[in-house]
C-alpha cells in the first residue's frame, strides 16, 4: 500500500517558479486498511531514508561516492521516486542541493566521511545563511569503530573522529549521528522535520554498515510522520496590527520594501496582498529580487541605497514611514552601512517578530499572518507612488554599437533582457552580474536567484545544476564571471550528462572584477582559459552541448538566435569577451563604499 501524504499548508514543496517555494505540512494519513508489511529487502535504514526524501518532495539527490557511502547510495537509488545525480566534487553537490532547494523548497546531498563532509561544508554554510533546508547526508564510519581507539582513514589521524560532526554543528540546525538501528528511525525523522521547520540545513551521518540491514522499525507503512504547524499568538497579533496600523495610517507618504526572509516566512503572497490593499509603492531589497512580482502596478524597483534602481532610493529614503518585510541589513545590502534610513520611521517584520519604530516589539507572530491582517486595517495611501510617478524618467538605452565594435556588457544584458519569459529563470553569480542582473525586469513567472548573504564565488555553477534539475520545464540562464567559473567549472559535465538545457553566459574579462573595485592588486588577475575549448573537451561528443565565443554585438545576436532556436534543447555555453574595465556604474559606486567600510581604522582604545 502506498504511503499517503497530505499537504495542508507549506511543507511538501511544489515547483515554485518565482517568489516563495510552497512548503506544506507533511503528514501521513493512516488508512483504515491495516498497514502492509514491507518486504525485508526494503525494510532497511537506507530505503527508509529514501522514502522520507521522496515524501518531502526530493526526487533528486546530488552525490559524490566514497567508500563509506556506497551501500547507502545503493539503497537510495533503489527507491523508484529518487534519482542520483553524481557530481564532480562535493562542493558542487552542496551548491546543487542549494539551488534545488530554492525551487523545490528542500534539497539533499550525499557525501563520504570527513574528506567529503569538510569539502561540502562551505556549501552547507551558504545554505544556512540563505535559510535553505538542505539535508546533508554523510556515509560515516562502521558502527563498531565508535568508542574505540582505532585510527580511521579519511580522518586527521586521531582516534577521536568527531571532527566532522563538530564542524557541522555551527552551520546546521540539527545533527544526527546514526550508529545503531534502534533509534535510527527517530533520528532521521527528527533531522528532516527540523530542517523543514527551521528552514535550515541538517547533518545526518549514517554508519556505513547499517543501510542494508532490515529492522522492525522500518517494516510497516505508512509510517506516521508529521510537522506541527507554527501558530501565531492571536492576542499578540491583534496588538501588533493595531499598533502598526496606527503608525502607518498617520504617515503622509509611506512605502513598503520586501526582504529576503519573505521566502523562509512563506509570506510572498501575503506581501502582495498587503501591497494591493494599501496603495504604497513597492520595492525590494537586492537579495529579495524575484520574491515579489515586478509586474505589480506600483513596483518601483530595487532599494539598495546608493546603487538602487533609478528614483527608488529617493522615494524610500524620503518616506516618513516604511515597512520592511523580512530584511537583512548587512554591509553588502547596506552599501557599506550607508543607507539613509531611520529606525524610528520603520516597521521591521521578521518571520516571527514585529518591531515598530523604537518599540514596541511583538513576538510569536508569523509574518504572513501579520501582513494579511494588516492589509485589512490600512487606509489606501498612494501619495508616495504618485510622487515616484511624477519624478520618474525612463532609463536610457545603451549607445548603438558600431559594426564589429567590441561588445559592451550593458549591450549584452540588453539582449539577455529580451530572452526572459515565464519559462526562464535567471541565476546571477557573485560579481558584476549581481548589479547587471539586478537591473533586469523579470516577466511574471520568471525565476531569479543569487547568493548575496554568503557571496561565495563559484556558487552559481552548482546552483544552476540543481535549479535546472528541480524545474526541467524552465530554461535557466546563468550569468557567470570567468573568475567564479574557474572555481567550480567541472559540473558543466553533470549538466550535459543530465541533458539539461541551461544557457551559461561566461563573461570573460580577465579577473575578479568585483574585488578590483573594492581593492585592486595583482592577485585579482587570473590565467585566461579557452573556456569554449574547455567545455567542448568536457562534452567530448557525448550528450547535447553547443558552445560559441562572441566578441561583438553581431556575434551575440547570432549566438542567442541559435541557442533559442536550433539549439533550444541543448546545453549552451556562450563565452562573452569583455574589456577588463567594463563594469556597471553600480559596482563602481558599491565597491568604493564597501572599500571605505572595510578600511575603517580601529576605534580608539
Amino acid at each position: 500500500m502506498d504511503t499517503k501524504i497530505s499537504v495542508t499548508d507549506a511543507s511538501v514543496p511544489t515547483n515554485s517558479n518565482v517568489g516563495c517555494p510552497s512548503n506544506g505540512i507533511v503528514s501521513s494519513i493512516l488508512s483504515s486498511v491495516p498497514p502492509s508489511v514491507i518486504a525485508s529487502s526494503e525494510a532497511t535504514l537506507g530505503r527508509h531514508l529514501a522514502r522520507r526524501l521522496v515524501q518531502i518532495g526530493v526526487s533528486d539527490v546530488f552525490s559524490v561516492p566514497g567508500d563509506f557511502n556506497l551501500t547507502l547510495l545503493d539503497h537510495l537509488i533503489a527507491e523508484p521516486g529518487l534519482k542520483n545525480i553524481g557530481c564532480c566534487n562535493e562542493l558542487n553537490a552542496g551548491y546543487a542541493a542549494d539551488g534545488y532547494a530554492r525551487s523545490r523548497g528542500v534539497g539533499a546531498c550525499v557525501v563520504t566521511f570527513t574528506v567529503g563532509g569538510l569539502s561540502v561544508l562551505n556549501a552547507i554554510a551558504g545554505a544556512y545563511s540563505e535559510n535553505l533546508p538542505v539535508i546533508c547526508i554523510v556515509g560515516g564510519p562502521n558502527s563498531n569503530d565508535y568508542g574505540t581507539n582505532r585510527i580511521l582513514h579519511h580522518t586527521i589521524g586521531l582516534p577521536d573522529f568527531s571532527q566532522e560532526f563538530r564542524c557541522f554543528q555551527t552551520v546546521t540546525c540539527y545533527q544526527a549521528v546514526v550508529n545503531n538501528l534502534e533509534d535510527a528511525h527517530e533520528q532521521i525523522d527528527t533531522a528532516i522535520s527540523t530542517a523543514l521547520k527551521e528552514s535550515k540545513p541538517v547533518y545526518i551521518s549514517i554508519s556505513c554498515n547499517l543501510p542494508a540491514i532490515p529492522h522492525p522499525t522500518f517494516s510497516r507503512e505508512p509510517v506516521p510522520f508529521c510537522l506541527a504547524p507554527k501558530v501565531t499568538n492571536q492576542m499578540g497579533l491583534e496588538a501588533a496590527v493595531e499598533a502598526a496600523a496606527a503608525f502607518l495610517n498617520k504617515a503622509v507618504k509611506p512605502v513598503m520594501v520586501g526582504g529576503p526572509k519573505l521566502r523562509v516566512a512563506k509570506a510572498c503572497e501575503a506581501f502582495v496582498e498587503l501591497a494591493d490593499a494599501c496603495g504604497y509603492p513597492v520595492a525590494v531589497m537586492p537579495s529579495a529580487k524575484g520574491l515579489v512580482p515586478e509586474c505589480h502596478p506600483r513596483f518601483i524597483g530595487t532599494y539598495w541605497g546608493a546603487v538602487s534602481t533609478a528614483f527608488c532610493a529617493e522615494i524610500v529614503e524620503s518616506a516618513d514611514s516604511y515597512i520592511f518585510a523580512g530584511p537583512i541589513f548587512n554591509d553588502y545590502s547596506s552599501v557599506g552601512y550607508s543607507l539613509l534610513l531611520k529606525k524610528d520611521k520603520a516597521i521591521l517584520v521578521q518571520p516571527e517578530r514585529v518591531v515598530i519604530g523604537n518599540g514596541p516589539a511583538f513576538g510569536c507572530i508569523l509574518m504572513k499572518d501579520f501582513l494579511k491582517a494588516l492589509s485589512k486595517r490600512l487606509k489606501c495611501n498612494t501619495t508616495a507612488y504618485e510622487n515616484y510617478h511624477r519624478i520618474y524618467v525612463p532609463e536610457g538605452q545603451p549607445l548603438r554599437s558600431d559594426p564589429k565594435e567590441p561588445l559592451r556588457v550593458n549591450v549584452l544584458f540588453q539582449h539577455i533582457q529580451k530572452m526572459l519569459s515565464s519559462e526562464t529563470a535567471v541565476i546571477a553569480e557573485t560579481g558584476d552580474s549581481w548589479f547587471n542582473c539586478q537591473k533586469l525586469k523579470l516577466p511574471k513567472g520568471c525565476g531569479y536567484e543569487f547568493q548575496m548573504q554568503y557571496g561565495s564565488i563559484g556558487w552559481s555553477v552548482g546552483a544552476t545544476l540543481g535549479y535546472a534539475q528541480a524545474v526541467p520545464n524552465k530554461r535557466v540562464i546563468s550569468c557567470i564571471g570567468d573568475g567564479s567559473f574557474q572555481v567550480t567549472a567541472q559540473d558543466v559535465s553533470t549538466m550535459i550528462r543530465c541533458e539539461q538545457r541551461s544557457i551559461i553566459f561566461l563573461i570573460n574579462n580577465g579577473g575578479y572584477t568585483i574585488e578590483v573595485e573594492i581593492h585592486d592588486g595583482p592577485y585579482n588577475v587570473i590565467k585566461n582559459w579557452n573556456y569554449t575549448g574547455l567545455v567542448d573537451a568536457i562534452h567530448n561528443g557525448e550528450g547535447k552541448c553547443w558552445t560559441t565565443k562572441v566578441v561583438c554585438e553581431e556575434d551575440l545576436i547570432n549566438a542567442i538566435e541559435t541557442a533559442t532556436g536550433s539549439k533550444k534543447d541543448c546545453f549552451c555555453f556562450i563565452e562573452v569577451i569583455a574589456h577588463k574595465d567594463d563594469t556597471s556604474k553600480e559596482l563602481l559606486e558599491w565597491g568604493s563604499r564597501v572599500s571605505a567600510a572595510n578600511s575603517r581604522p580601529p576605534n580608539p582604545q
